[in-house]
């Protein structure tokens, strides 16, 4: 099968820092699906992996990475139960094994969910790792109650983003909150309001910015872009015994004094620790990918797919991994075979 990888973390425009190269068709066992794939998504793990994961060294085999993808199952393993031949699928994959960009991979069933029937391969392919990381850090972390917490204020850091995009969806049409989303340029601004958003505030003035719009203290943060830049800020804007949600990594250690005479709670997310550590929950990704299927299908939320570049070469990738490395990308990026 052809796969496209890596030997070396090179600058994405040197020659060499992706390889086509063929490649054994994998044999699936256990509660593997063996997948053939029709579209992928690229994410901003995809350009940090590749930057760091053979930094100091030549790998003899090409690292294949890559995660989000929609396909078929062409083939199951012997305790397999949720999924048959043909069935059309899509998931996150696994930060532990061989990625996605390539024409079939082994995936775990119990992190893979129906492709929503309602949407192209492509406008599926953008959902899965951004979905699930916008579910699990509001449902799960936070643990939201839509009845209970119904009007409280979550603002989302980086709300134009892949991931800020599905979680001011699901923040606004299930969890019930008050959506207060960052942007700075006027497109993002837009696509943050016609997503849902109740106020979209400039990022670069946090505190100013809420005060403006009357919610000086917010319930709820959820860290998208910089938690070590934000800290500080989120410290003091967050209300007494709120919640700090976090997906992105601090270069030094935190003062987590900061948040005690508030009783403020802080969470990591990180949508690979259920598949990394093969958690007694593993299941749970299945059944969250299915509840965003149903909402997708059901028009409750709409996919974030912006754009599509058509055919599985080293061309495109290169070209989605620059798109992601400008940091200025709205919505997601997809690769249709």
């Amino acid at each position: 099968m052809k796969a496209i990888g890596f030997k070396q973390s090179l600058p994405i425009l040197d020659a060499n820092s992706f390889i086509a190269f063929e490649t054994e068709k994998p044999t699936p066992s256990g509660f593997d699906l063996l997948v053939k794939i029709a579209a992928i998504s690229v994410n901003p793990v995809d350009f940090k992996i590749r930057e760091s994961a053979a930094k100091d060294t030549v790998l003899e085999t090409p690292k294949i990475i890559g995660w989000d993808a929609v396909g078929t199952v062409e083939a199951v393993g012997d305790t397999t139960s949720k999924f048959k031949v043909g069935d059309q699928v899509y998931y996150a994959g696994d930060l532990t094994r061989s990625g996605s960009n390539a024409e079939y991979q082994l995936i775990d069933e119990r992190i893979v969910g129906h492709k929503p029937k309602n949407l192209s391969i492509a406008e599926a392919a953008a959902i899965p790792l951004t979905g699930l990381t916008a579910y699990e850090s509001l449902f799960d972390r936070i643990k939201v109650n839509p009845e209970t917490d119904k009007g409280k204020t979550v603002l989302i850091l980086a709300g134009a983003g892949g991931v800020g995009s599905m979680a001011i969806q699901l923040a606004k049409k299930i969890g019930n909150l008050t959506v207060i989303a960052t942007a700075s340029r006027e497109d993002s601004v837009q696509w943050c309001k016609d997503l849902g958003a109740d106020f979209v505030i400039n990022h670069h003035n946090l505190k100013e910015e809420l005060e403006k719009i009357g919610h000086s203290q917010v319930n709820y943060i959820l860290d998208y872009v910089d938690l070590e830049g934000y800290w500080d800020t989120m410290a003091e804007i967050i209300k007494p015994q709120g919640h700090i949600v976090s997906i992105t990594e601090s270069s030094k250690p935190l003062n987590l004094n900061i948040l005690k005479a508030k009783s403020v709670t802080f969470s990591w997310e990180l949508m690979y620790t259920r598949s990394m550590f093969g958690t007694e929950d593993i299941e749970r990704q299945h059944f969250i990918l299915n509840t965003i299927a149903d909402l997708l299908d059901a028009g409750t939320i709409k996919t974030t797919l912006t754009t599509t570049l058509e055919g599985f070469t080293v061309d495109n990738l290169k070209k989605a991994h620059q798109m992601q490395e400008s940091g200025k990308t709205i919505g997601k990026t997809v690769i249709k075979y």
